[in-house]
Protein backbone atom coordinates (compact mmCIF):
# COMPACT_ATOMS: atom_id res chain seq x y z
CA UNK A 1 0.00 0.00 0.00
CA UNK A 2 1.52 3.42 -0.90
CA UNK A 3 1.00 6.22 2.05
CA UNK A 4 -0.65 9.27 0.91
CA UNK A 5 0.69 12.53 -0.55
CA UNK A 6 1.70 16.05 0.81
CA UNK A 7 1.59 14.76 4.41
CA UNK A 8 4.67 16.69 5.34
CA UNK A 9 6.45 13.68 7.20
CA UNK A 10 3.60 13.52 10.13
CA UNK A 11 2.02 10.63 10.68
CA UNK A 12 -1.28 12.16 11.97
CA UNK A 13 -2.33 15.62 12.60
CA UNK A 14 -5.30 16.63 15.00
CA UNK A 15 -8.10 19.20 14.52
CA UNK A 16 -7.22 22.78 15.00
CA UNK A 17 -9.86 24.45 17.80
CA UNK A 18 -10.57 27.84 18.65
CA UNK A 19 -12.77 29.44 21.35
CA UNK A 20 -13.56 32.97 20.69
CA UNK A 21 -12.11 35.46 23.62
CA UNK A 22 -13.91 36.25 26.43
CA UNK A 23 -15.06 32.34 27.44
CA UNK A 24 -12.60 32.27 29.93
CA UNK A 25 -12.31 28.45 29.54
CA UNK A 26 -15.80 28.21 30.94
CA UNK A 27 -17.14 24.08 30.32
CA UNK A 28 -20.90 24.77 29.62
CA UNK A 29 -21.51 23.92 25.91
CA UNK A 30 -22.04 27.02 23.72
CA UNK A 31 -25.25 26.84 22.14
CA UNK A 32 -25.90 25.22 18.98
CA UNK A 33 -26.67 26.89 15.84
CA UNK A 34 -30.62 25.64 15.02
CA UNK A 35 -31.31 23.07 12.85
CA UNK A 36 -28.12 21.76 12.85
CA UNK A 37 -27.17 24.87 10.47
CA UNK A 38 -23.86 26.77 10.35
CA UNK A 39 -22.85 30.29 12.18
CA UNK A 40 -21.16 32.60 10.84
CA UNK A 41 -19.15 32.65 7.72
CA UNK A 42 -16.45 30.00 7.80
CA UNK A 43 -13.13 32.02 7.51
CA UNK A 44 -9.34 30.59 7.12
CA UNK A 45 -7.21 30.49 10.30
CA UNK A 46 -4.44 33.63 10.67
CA UNK A 47 -0.66 32.49 11.11
CA UNK A 48 0.73 34.63 13.85
CA UNK A 49 3.50 35.42 11.64
CA UNK A 50 6.52 35.40 14.26
CA UNK A 51 9.37 34.83 12.22
CA UNK A 52 8.99 37.75 10.11
CA UNK A 53 7.54 40.17 12.44
CA UNK A 54 10.96 39.62 14.59
CA UNK A 55 13.03 40.02 11.87
CA UNK A 56 11.63 43.16 11.12
CA UNK A 57 11.27 44.31 14.77
CA UNK A 58 15.40 43.36 14.95
CA UNK A 59 16.22 45.49 12.07
CA UNK A 60 14.01 48.27 13.43
CA UNK A 61 15.87 48.08 16.43
CA UNK A 62 19.39 48.00 14.94
CA UNK A 63 19.02 50.71 12.51
CA UNK A 64 17.28 52.93 14.97
CA UNK A 65 20.01 52.20 17.64
CA UNK A 66 22.72 53.11 15.30
CA UNK A 67 21.17 56.73 14.30
CA UNK A 68 20.30 57.14 17.80
CA UNK A 69 23.62 56.94 18.93
CA UNK A 70 25.48 58.61 16.27
CA UNK A 71 22.72 61.87 16.51
CA UNK A 72 23.91 61.92 20.37
CA UNK A 73 27.12 61.75 19.55
CA UNK A 74 26.40 65.26 17.49
CA UNK A 75 24.98 67.05 20.34
CA UNK A 76 28.02 65.57 22.66
CA UNK A 77 30.19 68.07 20.15
CA UNK A 78 31.81 65.11 18.71
CA UNK A 79 32.19 64.14 14.81
CA UNK A 80 29.38 62.70 12.87
CA UNK A 81 29.98 58.80 12.01
CA UNK A 82 31.60 58.50 8.27
CA UNK A 83 29.00 56.03 6.87
CA UNK A 84 26.64 58.28 7.75
CA UNK A 85 28.68 61.70 6.04
CA UNK A 86 29.10 59.35 3.07
CA UNK A 87 25.12 58.38 2.93
CA UNK A 88 24.40 62.20 3.10
CA UNK A 89 26.72 62.65 0.58
CA UNK A 90 25.48 60.00 -1.75
CA UNK A 91 22.13 61.01 -1.79
CA UNK A 92 22.39 64.22 -2.72
CA UNK A 93 24.67 63.87 -5.38
CA UNK A 94 23.41 60.73 -7.19
CA UNK A 95 20.96 61.34 -9.84
CA UNK A 96 17.29 59.63 -9.54
CA UNK A 97 17.83 57.40 -12.28
CA UNK A 98 21.23 56.00 -11.31
CA UNK A 99 21.71 51.94 -11.23
CA UNK A 100 22.14 51.92 -7.55
CA UNK A 101 19.11 54.24 -6.77
CA UNK A 102 17.05 52.63 -8.83
CA UNK A 103 18.34 49.01 -7.21
CA UNK A 104 17.83 50.26 -3.88
CA UNK A 105 14.32 51.74 -4.67
CA UNK A 106 13.16 48.36 -6.22
CA UNK A 107 14.61 46.62 -3.42
CA UNK A 108 13.03 48.43 -0.95
CA UNK A 109 9.62 48.30 -2.61
CA UNK A 110 9.93 44.41 -3.41
CA UNK A 111 10.10 43.77 0.88
CA UNK A 112 7.26 46.66 1.23
CA UNK A 113 5.09 44.45 -0.91
CA UNK A 114 6.19 41.32 0.84
CA UNK A 115 5.07 42.51 4.29
CA UNK A 116 2.10 43.37 2.81
CA UNK A 117 1.14 40.79 1.52
CA UNK A 118 1.95 38.58 5.00
CA UNK A 119 -0.24 41.16 7.07
CA UNK A 120 -2.75 40.75 4.54
CA UNK A 121 -3.13 36.83 3.63
CA UNK A 122 -3.86 34.56 6.56
CA UNK A 123 -1.41 32.23 5.90
CA UNK A 124 -1.77 28.86 7.53
CA UNK A 125 -2.83 27.07 4.06
CA UNK A 126 -2.67 23.70 5.83
CA UNK A 127 -5.76 23.79 7.75
CA UNK A 128 -8.87 23.85 6.53
CA UNK A 129 -11.40 25.63 8.17
CA UNK A 130 -14.78 23.55 9.04
CA UNK A 131 -18.52 24.29 9.04
CA UNK A 132 -19.23 26.42 13.01
CA UNK A 133 -22.23 24.93 14.57
CA UNK A 134 -20.92 26.83 17.57
CA UNK A 135 -21.07 30.52 18.00
CA UNK A 136 -17.65 30.61 19.84
CA UNK A 137 -15.85 27.80 19.00
CA UNK A 138 -13.65 27.51 15.45
CA UNK A 139 -12.61 24.19 14.17
CA UNK A 140 -9.58 23.31 11.65
CA UNK A 141 -8.70 20.15 9.45
CA UNK A 142 -5.11 20.16 8.29
CA UNK A 143 -5.25 18.46 5.11
CA UNK A 144 -3.02 16.02 6.28
CA UNK A 145 -5.41 14.62 8.23
CA UNK A 146 -8.38 14.99 5.51
CA UNK A 147 -6.05 12.95 3.00
CA UNK A 148 -5.48 9.98 5.34
CA UNK A 149 -9.58 10.15 6.40
CA UNK A 150 -10.38 9.59 2.50
CA UNK A 151 -7.42 7.60 2.21
CA UNK A 152 -8.55 5.16 4.22
CA UNK A 153 -12.67 5.17 3.01
CA UNK A 154 -11.16 4.64 -0.47
CA UNK A 155 -9.30 1.40 0.87
CA UNK A 156 -12.51 0.34 2.16
CA UNK A 157 -14.14 0.22 -1.62
CA UNK A 158 -14.22 -3.42 -2.71
CA UNK A 159 -11.49 -3.57 -5.53
CA UNK A 160 -9.24 -1.08 -3.98
CA UNK A 161 -5.87 -2.32 -4.03
CA UNK A 162 -3.80 0.95 -3.32
CA UNK A 163 -5.01 4.27 -3.16
CA UNK A 164 -2.82 8.11 -2.79
CA UNK A 165 -5.01 11.46 -2.35
CA UNK A 166 -3.35 14.81 -2.40
CA UNK A 167 -5.73 17.25 -0.72
CA UNK A 168 -5.58 20.58 -1.55
CA UNK A 169 -7.92 23.78 -1.06
CA UNK A 170 -10.67 23.03 -3.24
CA UNK A 171 -9.91 20.19 -4.72
CA UNK A 172 -8.81 16.53 -3.52
CA UNK A 173 -7.25 14.41 -6.18
CA UNK A 174 -7.67 10.52 -5.64
CA UNK A 175 -5.64 7.81 -7.59
CA UNK A 176 -6.47 4.35 -7.13
CA UNK A 177 -5.36 0.86 -8.64
CA UNK A 178 -8.01 -1.31 -9.13
CA UNK A 179 -7.23 -5.26 -9.65
CA UNK A 180 -9.62 -7.63 -9.44
CA UNK A 181 -12.80 -5.47 -10.81
CA UNK A 182 -13.07 -3.22 -13.70
CA UNK A 183 -11.70 0.44 -13.01
CA UNK A 184 -15.27 1.88 -14.36
CA UNK A 185 -16.76 0.10 -11.67
CA UNK A 186 -14.26 0.81 -8.90
CA UNK A 187 -14.65 5.00 -9.92
CA UNK A 188 -18.21 4.72 -9.78
CA UNK A 189 -18.00 3.20 -6.04
CA UNK A 190 -14.75 5.66 -5.04
CA UNK A 191 -17.13 8.49 -5.98
CA UNK A 192 -20.15 7.40 -4.17
CA UNK A 193 -18.02 6.75 -0.60
CA UNK A 194 -15.64 9.23 -0.96
CA UNK A 195 -18.66 12.20 -1.51
CA UNK A 196 -20.23 11.00 1.45
CA UNK A 197 -16.34 10.85 3.37
CA UNK A 198 -16.16 14.24 2.17
CA UNK A 199 -19.40 15.90 3.69
CA UNK A 200 -18.86 13.76 7.55
CA UNK A 201 -15.50 15.65 7.46
CA UNK A 202 -17.76 18.71 8.32
CA UNK A 203 -15.33 21.03 6.13
CA UNK A 204 -16.48 24.53 5.53
CA UNK A 205 -16.00 24.29 1.79
CA UNK A 206 -15.79 20.71 0.63
CA UNK A 207 -13.48 20.21 -2.07
CA UNK A 208 -14.03 18.84 -5.40
CA UNK A 209 -13.36 15.18 -6.06
CA UNK A 210 -10.97 13.86 -8.80
CA UNK A 211 -10.87 10.41 -8.91
CA UNK A 212 -9.09 8.60 -11.24
CA UNK A 213 -8.64 4.22 -11.48
CA UNK A 214 -6.01 2.28 -13.02
CA UNK A 215 -5.90 -1.26 -13.24
CA UNK A 216 -2.13 -3.07 -11.53
CA UNK A 217 -0.18 -4.69 -14.00
CA UNK A 218 -0.15 -8.32 -14.54
CA UNK A 219 3.24 -9.74 -14.02
CA UNK A 220 4.67 -12.39 -16.62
Amino acid sequence: MSEPQGFGGTAQRLPVVEKAPGTGGATQAPPPAPDGGTVGRPRRFWSARRVPAGLVALLLLAVAGVFLYDVAAVRADRPALGWRRELARQLAERPLDDTWVLLGAGVAAALGLWLLALALTPGLRDVLPMRRTHADVRAGLHRAAAAMALRDRAMEVSGVQSARVRMRRAKADVRAVAHFREPDDVRADLRTELADAVRALGLARPPALSVRVTRTGRKG
